[in-house]
C-alpha cells in the first residue's frame, strides 16, 4: 500500500507546485541582454527600461522600438557592473550605481548629469522628481537623502538593519525602507519623524509606495506581501497566491501600484508576475515571464514590473528579456 500511496503523494504535489506558477506567456518579449541582469528599472510610463547586464554593463532602452538608446556605464570603454538602477518620476532622469558610486542620467540626452560617491554599500536606489534627491538604502543600518545637485546627505534614517529595499512616493516627501532586522518604516523627508513602523516575518526584499504616499506594499522573503494605510497602519490585504490547498509563501522582487493606486502588480523570485486588487488583495492576472532556454538550468527571476501608458503590463527578467503583455 506504501507504492500507490507515495505516487498519489508525489502527484499532488507536483500538481501543486505546478498550479502555483501556472500564468499566461508574455504576448511580446525583447532580449536586452547577452547573459543575464543585475538590476533593472522600467520607466513609470513604461517606455524606457534602464539595466545592469553581466556582459555588456549598463544602458538605456525604448520599449516601444525595442531600441538600445545609450550605453551608461561609469567609464569610457570599460564595462561598469551596474547593481542598482531607477527612474524619476517623470522619466526624464535615471540613476545607476555599482556598490559605491552613483551616476545621474538625462534620458533625453544619454549624458550623465552628475557623479558621486555614497557614504556605504547601496542595495537600493529610489530617486525624487527630476533627480534633485536620491534615497539610498545601504548595508551600514542606515538610509541616506542625498542632494543630487548640491551634493551632501540632506537627511540619515536609521531603521536598525541593513536597508535593502527603499521607495518614495510621487512628491519625493514621503520614504519607506525595508530592512534586514524584518522591519518597514515610513518617514517624513522634510523633518526626517518616523511615521510608521511595521514588523513583519523575515528579511524585507522589496516595498513600494503609492504615488499619493498613503499606501504601501511590503514584502519579506518566502512570506505573505501585505498591502497597509501609511496614517493608520491598518493592513488592507494580503497578497501570497494561490492558498486552496495550502499556505504559499513567496519571494516577491520587485513591485509598482498603478497612477490610480487600485492595482498592484508584483514579481517573483520564481518568474512569476501578477496583478492584484488592492482593496482585497484579489488576484486579477498572473503570467510568466519568457525563459530562454527550454532546458537545463533557467530559473528566472522579475527584477521589475511596470504599467504602460498604452493600457499594458510590464516585466523584467534576470535572463535579460523584457516581458509584455496586453
Amino acid at each position: 500500500m506504501r507504492w500507490p500511496f507515495r505516487i498519489l503523494f508525489v502527484g499532488l504535489i507536483t500538481l501543486f507546485l505546478n498550479g502555483c506558477d501556472s500564468g499566461d506567456d508574455p504576448d511580446n518579449w525583447q532580449n536586452y541582454a547577452t547573459l543575464g541582469l543585475y538590476d533593472a528599472s522600467i520607466s513609470k510610463d513604461g517606455s524606457l527600461v534602464v539595466i545592469g547586464a553581466q556582459e555588456e554593463g549598463g544602458s538605456l532602452w525604448e520599449v516601444e522600438s525595442g531600441e538600445r538608446k545609450s550605453d551608461w556605464n561609469h567609464r569610457k570603454g570599460q564595462r561598469t557592473i551596474i547593481a542598482k538602477t531607477a527612474f524619476s518620476p517623470e522619466g526624464d532622469f535615471a540613476i545607476t550605481a555599482n556598490q559605491q558610486d552613483l551616476v545621474l542620467w538625462h534620458t533625453k540626452t544619454g549624458k550623465p548629469e552628475w557623479f558621486w560617491s555614497s557614504p556605504g554599500e547601496i542595495l537600493d536606489i529610489a530617486l525624487s522628481p527630476r533627480g534633485q534627491y536620491a534615497l539610498l538604502g545601504l548595508a551600514n543600518h542606515t538610509a541616506v537623502f542625498f542632494d543630487v545637485m548640491n551634493g551632501g546627505v540632506k537627511r540619515t534614517l536609521r531603521p536598525g538593519g541593513r536597508v535593502r529595499s527603499v521607495a518614495l512616493s510621487a512628491d519625493g516627501k514621503i520614504a519607506i525602507t525595508g530592512a534586514d532586522d524584518y522591519s518597514v518604516s515610513v518617514w517624513n523627508m522634510e523633518t526626517g519623524e518616523l511615521l510608521q513602523k511595521k514588523m513583519q516575518e523575515n528579511i524585507i526584499d522589496t516595498v513600494a509606495i503609492s504615488d499619493d504616499g498613503r499606501t504601501v506594499f511590503s514584502a519579506s522573503a518566502l512570506d505573505q506581501g501585505i498591502i497597509w494605510d501609511v496614517e493608520s497602519g491598518d493592513i488592507l490585504s494580503y497578497i501570497s497566491g494561490d492558498e486552496s490547498f495550502m499556505q504559499k509563501r513567496m519571494s516577491y522582487l520587485s513591485a509598482r501600484f498603478s497612477s490610480d493606486m487600485s492595482q498592484l502588480i508584483t514579481g517573483s523570485s520564481s518568474g512569476l508576475v501578477q496583478l492584484w486588487d488592492v482593496q482585497d488583495g484579489e488576484m486579477l492576472r498572473n503570467w510568466r515571464v519568457y525563459k530562454k532556454d527550454l532546458y537545463g538550468p533557467n530559473s528566472v527571476s522579475v527584477l521589475a514590473v511596470g504599467f504602460s501608458d498604452a493600457g499594458g503590463y510590464l516585466a523584467v527578467g534576470s535572463n535579460g528579456v523584457l516581458n509584455e503583455y496586453d
